[in-house]
């Protein structure tokens, strides 16, 4: 395959990985309206627009300058509001509303790597959409995989954190949930020490050979 120019990178990465977030978020507020909070679906959350749920810079900008100019994606969107007190069971509810973004990130990667296959094999016949399709599909796969994997921190306010927080006796829940105002702070000081990337690398690199096989399969 070809070298990439910089618009063609961005053409190739905008799509998957404003899916990604934007996915991500509407399955937290579409669970947490399942299980009785229709906060975000009051707030019109409960949607798979886009623009409910990017922030410029960290859904657009950052994760497009990091896919480009490194390995490593990060970035965020507007928190889906979710409040507790509407569950029936608020521990339990809470840790599977955290989870539903995550779940819905290996889901797409599945999808996607459905498109990479249909990509690949098109290859072969020098189809004009096998390269652009295969490569978008390898690229879905990886921030799909990296979100999943990187919201699974168990770290608040990541949805790792929610669910740890919900898990945990209501003593070290406390605790633990204290440490939510610095947990973006914290998440900056691993990813620019190199501490994410040597955490999160060896996870993330055996799905994307996991995935890479079962491409081959598909």
């Amino acid at each position: 395959m070809l070298e990439l120019t910089l618009i063609q990178k961005i053409a190739i990465g905008l799509l998957p990985i404003l899916l990604a977030v934007t996915v991500h978020e509407a399955a937290h507020a579409y669970a947490a309206n399942f299980f009785g909070d229709g906060t975000a679906k009051f707030l019109g959350r409960m949607t798979l627009n886009p623009i409910k749920h990017i922030d410029i810079l960290g859904t657009i900008i950052i994760p497009l300058a990091m896919f480009i100019l490194t390995s490593f994606v990060f970035g965020w969107a507007k928190p889906v509001p979710v409040n507790a007190q509407n569950f029936k069971n608020p521990r339990r509810d809470m840790a599977l509303v955290a989870l539903a973004g995550p779940l819905s990130n290996i889901v797409m990667a599945f999808a996607w790597a459905g498109m990479t296959a249909i990509g690949v094999a098109g290859l072969s016949s020098g189809a004009w959409y096998a390269e652009p399709l295969a490569l978008m599909g390898q690229i879905g796969i990886f921030v799909n995989i990296l979100l999943a994997v990187f919201n699974l921190l168990p770290l608040p306010p990541l949805d790792g954190g929610r669910v740890l927080v919900a898990v945990l006796p209501p003593k070290a829940a406390n605790t633990v949930s204290q440490l939510e105002p610095w947990g973006f702070p914290i998440l900056l000081l691993l990813l620019f020490t190199g501490v994410l990337s040597f955490l999160l690398s060896p996870i993330l690199y055996s799905a994307l050979a996991w995935f890479n096989g079962l491409i081959h399969l598909l």
